[in-house]
């Protein structure tokens, strides 16, 4: 007969981790935002308080707190403290409407919702539409600002003296429910338990290499899971210094880089060839950042190639995965960059990963199938929709939705979304290959390759692009550079030339709206 042991004995949360570095290393900077600098001991403290103040509200094990804010100390400090009382994080994008909003807070059934001065209105806004929100908690800004009347603040919360109630909380239990963008369709609540994210942390440590001597910059949006899990999680877990900004800009981000001396930085490959596009951009004052790390889409070739000549001091990882996967899945590491440019790598150390036809099958080597996933890193589920959750998880694999091909050494190259390949004439085009062609001209500094509705083709290939600033491009040259590097069916047959191209925060294209946008 095993031995029954105290449940805190053995346990291991979100929270613990944090609890662990603090006691390993108590007076080294944790936090750094704006003028807020905490050591782990003063950070781990704060988030004792801050626990027993949100329990205080009423906030119960189990309970949804949902989180409306920009990238601040307080967004920091708030995600450990919830782990740590037992409630359930719903982080939402702070780029939804309002109706958009009170959807993801009446599906998750969240009873708070915390905010910011800035973005205190949208939430009252979308708390009014039919939702079960009865309090709100106030969050400091990176910047100074002022509470909002009505709400709870942070200060008053964080310096709660009552002790944190006795809770039952194991790693198997519910830490948060992340909701997917909803490009596709309406967003679905992943649920994701204490020990899928801190398996997630250590496929994150071990294969990005993420250690405790490590200045890293914080700056794309927190209540996206990539820049939550992928890379504060395990800083903290590490004992990294973890630097916290809101503003993902280039002048903002090369200032911070310099300042701080960052060691560490994530961004989306929008936001690199920003980078590389401002009239700021001096490498001389990035000679402390070694490890650089993209997602959400590949890096387009040549941008690879700039970077490696204009920061060769750089190492780049490229981080696959989605969010029902906390969300790290593959990854394709330094020494792979420029050999296997296109590809996001294989399977991270807790997650195996095939590329399957229709009939469950592995495909051939180049032959184009779905990436499905297995791995104590995966949701429970998508909550309160068991249809949706039994289609994922059809054959007793994770469906990502992704099509990929795989060589023969291994290495995975995601090809398209399966809603996102274009039908034309008969024909199925990759938009990721079209895009790599068009990125060849050096004029181009951004693509999105799109079908839209045609009488003759059912759908056209079109790509609209940003052209370099001082440079120019017409549709004929893009169109002729295609036709003679690929199949002419592959070939736009519409090229639009944009400003810009719609973004969400976390830097992922938002091909859906250039789809509304340029439809006839």
């Amino acid at each position: 007969m095993l031995p029954t042991l105290p449940a805190s004995v053995r346990r291991q949360t979100i929270a613990d981790a944090l609890h662990r570095t603090a006691c390993r290393l108590p007076n080294k900077l944790a936090i750094a935002c704006g003028d807020v600098r905490w050591t782990y001991a003063e950070f781990d403290a704060l988030v004792d308080r801050l626990a027993a103040g949100v329990a205080s509200l009423g906030v119960t094990q189990g309970d949804k707190v949902a989180v409306l804010a920009r990238n601040s100390q307080g967004f920091a400090a708030l995600r450990f403290a919830l782990a740590r009382c037992g409630a359930v994080l719903v982080p939402i994008n702070f780029m939804l409407k309002a109706d958009e909003v009170a959807y993801i807070l009446r599906h998750a059934g969240a009873r708070v919702l915390a905010t910011d001065s800035g973005l205190a209105a949208l939430a009252r806004e979308a708390a009014a539409l039919d939702t079960q929100v009865g309090q709100f908690i106030w969050l400091p800004s990176e910047d100074p600002s002022e509470p909002v009347p009505g709400m709870r603040t942070f200060d008053e919360l964080a310096a709660c003296t009552e002790p944190i109630p006795d809770v039952s909380l194991g790693s198997f239990d519910l830490a948060q429910i992340v909701y997917t963008s909803g490009t596709e369709s309406t967003p679905k609540g992943a649920m994701l338990t204490h020990d899928a994210v801190l398996w997630q942390y250590v496929s994150c440590v071990i294969n990005a290499e993420i250690a405790e001597d490590d200045r890293a910059l914080h700056a794309l949006p927190l209540y996206h899971c990539a820049q939550l899990d992928v890379f504060f999680g395990p800083a903290i877990y590490m004992g990294s210094s973890n630097y916290i900004t809101s503003k993902p800009v280039p002048d903002n981000l090369l200032a911070l880089i310099e300042q701080h001396q960052i060691t560490s930085f994530f961004a989306p490959p929008t936001v690199w060839i920003a980078l590389l596009r401002s009239p700021l951009f001096d490498p001389d004052k990035l000679k402390t950042l070694v490890k650089g790390y993209y997602g959400a889409s590949i890096m387009p070739v040549e941008v690879l190639k700039e970077l490696a000549a204009r920061l060769p001091g750089v190492r780049l990882w490229n981080l696959y995965g989605q969010t029902e996967i906390a969300p790290l899945a593959t990854m394709l590491g330094p020494e792979d960059q420029l050999r296997k440019p296109a590809s996001c790598g294989k399977a991270v150390l807790n997650v195996e990963t095939r590329v399957v036809n229709d009939a469950m099958h592995d495909v051939a080597v180049d032959e184009v199938g779905e990436i499905v996933h297995r791995s104590p890193h995966l949701m429970l589920g998508y909550f309160n929709d068991p249809e949706r959750t039994s289609a994922a998880f059809e054959g007793d694999w994770f469906h990502s939705g992704d099509l990929a091909t795989i060589d023969d050494e291994g290495y995975i190259t995601v090809v398209d979304r399966k809603k996102d390949m274009i039908k034309t004439g008969g024909e199925n085009v990759a938009s990721r290959e079209v895009e790599e062609m068009i990125y060849r001209l050096g004029s181009v500094s951004e693509v999105a390759v799109i079908g839209l509705p045609d009488a003759k083709w059912v759908e056209a290939v079109t790509a609209v692009i940003v052209v370099k600033t001082g440079q120019t491009l017409t549709e004929d040259e893009v169109i002729a550079h295609c036709t003679t590097h690929m199949a002419s069916f592959k070939a736009p047959k519409r090229v639009v030339f944009a400003d810009s191209l719609p973004k969400n925060p976390s830097g992922k294209l938002l091909k859906r709206e250039l789809r509304q946008r340029y439809v006839n």
